[in-house]
């Protein structure tokens, strides 16, 4: 098998709060092939957008990585400084922000915005002389180009939409110029993260299929971040379900939906509306706290198959089908065995104490 284009290992992420140390994610692994998309589902606050963050080296000055590796193409992100990290950053990997009503400056037109991000892509790398030198470039060409990605993105009037400021456009207008910027330098890795959240329906059904088309078009790989299940289902190859900073299942789509075995997972399918069936309460109870995580099964409170092992034991993921991991007790070792499942560690993070001795 070839090498994968992104493979997280073991990632955990505490952010530093007025209130003490935050574990925010807690050993994720992923993996991404070349033109293939992952889903990362999970409810509001399980830590799906830090991820992307961290893959994008966006986090903020209070993050830190306590353990864990970002491999891209080989390459440990983490290990690398800002400067060489900045090369990967909007040129191999591209990113459509969550909210198209705030991810634009108002003072600046979206031609300003495009040509900018333009600049940016080819001049990061180069030295001062350079630099300098690359401020002349042509804006012409620099407009062709950003006009021909609003072309491909399906905006009918590029060139009055280049000239608008983002206060002109409409919501689903806003997010197809994200589109096109996050696709400018032709990303081998995109990264969308729930680019529908604000949009009414029938304009993410039209983003969604947009998005579609364009990763058939340019056989790009994709994380596509969502907490609707039935989204993930459509556009994905893989899905990892994610519950308060872990992943607790991983499967093909058409596997994680024919045969889901996580609680939570079983508990998102059934919060999916249906003509066919009553709606469902949802999964009682809340995340738990990052201030102070139990060190058992995070989902033990909310979970309606919960045993007492498991408020006392960390499950670890277990491949229960070809492809199909999940971590939980339900599946114990034997089972695993009968599908010549192996177990997968995800790791211990250091004690909050060794951390906050550490800084």
């Amino acid at each position: 098998m070839s090498e994968p284009l992104l493979e997280i290992e073991n990632l955990h992420l505490d952010i530093r709060t007025a209130d003490g140390l935050a574990e925010i994610l807690q050993g994720i692994d992923l993996s991404v092939e070349s033109g293939e998309t992952v889903a990362l589902v999970g409810e509001t606050g399980c830590g799906k957008s830090i991820t992307a963050k961290s893959i994008m080296g966006l986090l903020p000055e209070t993050a830190t990585v306590p353990t864990g590796s970002l491999q891209f193409r080989g390459e440990d992100l983490l290990a690398l400084p800002e400067k060489e990290r900045n090369a990967y950053r909007g040129k191999q990997m591209g990113m459509i922000m969550q909210d198209p009503m705030t991810a634009l400056n108002p003072v600046f037109t979206v031609g300003d915005y495009m040509t900018d991000v333009m600049k940016w892509q080819g001049t990061h790398k180069l030295g001062l002389s350079d630099w300098l030198s690359s401020k002349f470039t042509s804006n012409d060409s620099l407009r062709e180009r950003a006009i021909e990605m609003l072309e491909e993105v399906q905006i009918a009037a590029p060139e009055r939409v280049f000239e608008s400021y983002p206060v002109e456009l409409s919501g689903g207008m806003r997010q197809r110029v994200l589109i096109a910027t996050a696709l400018l330098s032709e990303p081998e890795l995109l990264i969308a993260d729930e680019p529908g959240t604000a949009l009414d329906l029938t304009t993410e059904a039209k983003i969604l299929e947009l998005l579609q088309d364009l990763i058939d078009e340019k056989d790009m790989s994709v994380i596509y971040i969502t907490h609707d299940l039935s989204i993930a289902k459509y556009i994905s190859d893989t899905i990892y379900v994610m519950y308060a900073g872990e992943i607790v299942e991983r499967a093909p789509a058409e596997e994680l939906f024919d045969n889901p075995q996580h609680p939570y997972t079983i508990g998102l399918l059934d919060s999916i509306p249906s003509l066919s069936k009553p709606i469902g309460e949802g999964i009682a109870g809340e995340l738990p706290d990052t201030l102070d995580r139990p060190q058992n099964c995070q989902f033990a409170d909310r979970c309606p198959y919960s045993e007492p092992e498991c408020r006392e034991i960390y499950p670890a993921r277990r491949e229960t089908a070809p492809d199909h991991e999940v971590g939980c007790h339900l599946y114990t070792p034997e089972d695993a065995a009968a599908f010549d499942g192996e177990l997968v560690d995800i790791g211990t993070p250091p004690a909050r104490e060794q951390l906050e001795n550490e800084t």
